[in-house]
């Protein structure tokens, strides 16, 4: 197939063949079909795995450069935590038990403190004369150190899960509030003029407008108390010792007890069960509303 066309040619009228509009169509950039690109998993993954090694790095700095052989026993180095505490069986068992006791009171307080939250941030929406009166005693609820409340919280009900859970509501309760409030009220100016005409209802604007828009910020306020909420879960057993021994305990038991590897693993496994539960409600929030919401994905998990 020629693909030199002469003036001659041109200046004749020739009809160029099939294969040559085939050809001309094929090699125009714009024609081309754009194919999505896809991500990389190395960006996601490569980041966080060279930051932990640089992190291991430096621990291991601390046990060996700057603590003398008699205070290693203040950092246990990586290998003696895994071989001590998580290659051990029985070590492990103990954790893993008040784990799951920790996490049971922390999805008691926080489904407790969603409930109440979302309650009472639906209230204070409809209403400013309700916002002004409640606002000033949430920031000072949220503002009175947990630890100077302890010690009532026991007077009151008692020293075993009941005062975790309280622990756990008191110190998620705020975040979902404030989050749920500012998402109910950035509902679009003129969506509410749009059902204003329409003479909508409290409840049907409420329903139809202002939940749907208060989503990702309900979603983002669940996500920071879920993380608070095991927080308070393993303070409240720190100082709560009746009933089933939770996290908090095996970590005052191995802090008495000068037991490096085993608190270090204690640690890193209560730091875990917050990052599964972050990640649990982030996926939960792609699931919901990552098909509509743009900034769903936003936080890059």
């Amino acid at each position: 197939m020629d693909l030199v066309t002469t003036g001659t040619d041109t200046e004749a009228g020739a009809i160029p063949s099939a294969d040559d509009d085939a050809l001309a169509i094929e090699i125009q950039p714009e024609q081309r079909a754009k194919r999505p690109r896809r991500e990389n998993p190395a960006r996601f993954i490569l980041p966080p795995v060279v930051l932990g090694a640089a992190l291991i790095g430096v621990w291991y700095l601390i046990s060996y450069g700057l603590l003398s052989a008699r205070r290693r026993f203040l950092l246990r180095p990586p290998h003696q935590v895994v071989q001590n505490a998580f290659l051990d069986g029985e070590v492990m068992k103990e954790i893993l038990l008040a784990t799951w006791s920790s996490t049971k009171v922390a999805f008691f307080g926080l489904v407790i403190a969603a409930v109440l939250g979302l309650l009472l941030a639906v209230l204070m929406s409809q209403t400013k004369l309700a916002e002004r009166a409640m606002f000033p005693y949430l920031v000072v609820l949220q503002s009175v150190p947990i630890l100077a409340i302890v010690p009532l919280i026991g007077f009151w009900f008692g020293f075993g899960r009941t005062s975790r859970i309280v622990v756990c509501v008191i110190i998620a309760f705020f975040p979902l509030v404030v989050n749920t409030l500012f998402g109910l009220q950035s509902a679009e100016r003129g969506m509410h003029d749009l059902f204003t005409l329409h003479h909508a209802s409290r409840f049907t604007r409420l329903r139809k407008l202002m939940l749907p828009a208060a989503l990702p910020a309900i979603f983002a306020g669940l996500r920071i108390s879920a993380g608070l909420s095991v927080i308070g879960a393993i303070v409240g057993d720190f100082f709560f010792g009746q009933g089933e021994p939770g996290i908090g305990q095996r970590l005052r038991t191995y802090s008495n007890r000068l037991q490096g590897e085993e608190l270090l693993a204690a640690v890193i496994v209560s730091a875990g069960l917050g990052v599964a539960v972050f990640l649990f409600f982030t996926w939960l929030q792609n699931r919901v509303i990552g098909k509509w919401y743009s900034g769903a994905g936003g936080t890059g998990v």
